[in-house]
């Protein structure tokens, strides 16, 4: 399946959430509220956006990681009414990679990256 990268970002938004999701109830945070609070820190385009240029900044993400990402940062999009241009063509490439590795049945390296978002 080829799709365009912001039809994989609207995939790898779902799956970078329920991966975000499981882990903070995995730290026994039971309350919605304190859930809803927690996951900001991570489900946010700042937090997204952050989290890859980390990644990038350490070379973590092979080079055909980084063309997806770059694939889907430029292009054409709307912008968001809570964040700066930038930040959400960031977040958006980390989803566009999330939902690609998905599409590619690539669990482990979707593992190996939330793993280094929730524990870095």
């Amino acid at each position: 399946m080829n799709l365009n990268s912001l039809a994989l970002a609207y995939l790898g938004d779902a799956i970078y959430e329920l991966y975000i999701r499981k882990y903070l109830i995995s730290k026994n945070i039971v309350k919605v509220k304190e859930l809803q609070k927690e996951a900001v820190n991570y489900v946010s385009a700042k937090a997204q956006a952050k989290f890859l240029n980390k990644m990038i900044e350490a070379k973590f993400l092979t080079d055909d990681e980084v063309d997806i990402v770059k694939r889907a940062r430029n292009h054409k999009s709307h912008s968001s009414k809570s964040t700066d241009i930038i930040t959400y063509k960031h977040s958006t490439g980390l989803e566009a990679l999330i939902g690609e590795l998905y599409l590619k049945d690539n669990k482990t390296r979707i593992d190996e990256i939330m793993n280094y978002i929730t524990e870095g």
